[in-house]
């Protein structure tokens, strides 16, 4: 039998998100659930322009933004 070799780790992928993403992706980025970011845009919390724009018939989420909007809703 041969000598058994240590196997190789796989390589690690890093993946960094646009800035602009769809609400199921801002799900797991922010940690809101898709009902709470619908609400948000709703009510008028997040606004058209700032923290969300709509682009090919659906809502993308601004993730620069929505940080500055989290770090001014918790100071």
């Amino acid at each position: 039998m041969a000598d058994a070799q240590p196997a190789k780790a796989a390589p690690q992928v890093v993946v960094t998100p646009s800035r602009y993403v769809t609400i199921d992706l801002a799900v797991h980025i922010t940690g809101f659930s898709r009902r709470a970011i619908e609400g948000k845009i709703a009510r008028g919390v997040w606004l058209l322009g700032r923290q969300y724009k709509k682009a090919d018939g659906g809502i993308l989420i601004d993730i620069k933004e929505y940080e500055k909007w989290a770090e001014k809703a918790t100071a």
